[in-house]
């Protein structure tokens, strides 16, 4: 279940930051870019979840 939440918020920021920087930028908007920067910051979430925040047992 976490994996589909982490999905779902990856794609919002996704589709947030696109458009706003497509704006910005006067730039047509690319779905393309949203589903791309998607797959990076979910990877990226779940590697350091899994693999760079471990917690300590004392």
């Amino acid at each position: 279940m976490r994996f589909l939440y982490t999905i779902f918020w990856s794609f919002v920021f996704s589709f947030m930051t696109a458009y706003v920087v497509s704006n910005m930028n006067q730039a047509d908007f690319s779905f393309l870019q949203v589903i791309m920067m998607t797959i990076v910051f979910t990877v990226g979430v779940v590697l350091l979840a899994d693999v760079g925040l471990k917690e300590e047992e004392a």
